[in-house]
């Protein structure tokens, strides 16, 4: 198994993901391209020691953006939804 940070990347932190992690007890994090939903399970309960429920993931694709007369692309990406089992909390994320 990959290094647990290897494969969190980062937490991602918006209005929408504190209201879900409030509400839904889920978590959000970007996660490596290659990562499948086992390995980002077991990333998150070894890298944060809590019990996860659920993950989902979404491959986020890149925006084609426009500066000037020339033309990028933002890379793509991917989103992992993570739930957690009833009375887990990641202290990380608490006062945020």
């Amino acid at each position: 198994m990959k290094l647990y940070t290897k494969i969190i990347l980062r937490p991602l932190l918006t209005e929408k993901n504190t209201a879900m992690k409030e509400k839904e007890n889920r978590v959000v994090f970007e996660v490596a391209r290659d990562a499948n939903k086992l390995e980002i399970k077991g990333a998150v309960e070894e890298a944060f020691k809590v019990s996860v429920e659920a993950v989902n993931i979404l491959n986020v694709k890149g925006k084609v953006k426009r500066l000037g007369r020339n033309m990028g692309k933002r890379r793509s990406w991917k989103k992992a939804v993570v739930t957690l089992k009833e009375g887990s909390v990641i202290e990380f994320f608490e006062g945020v």
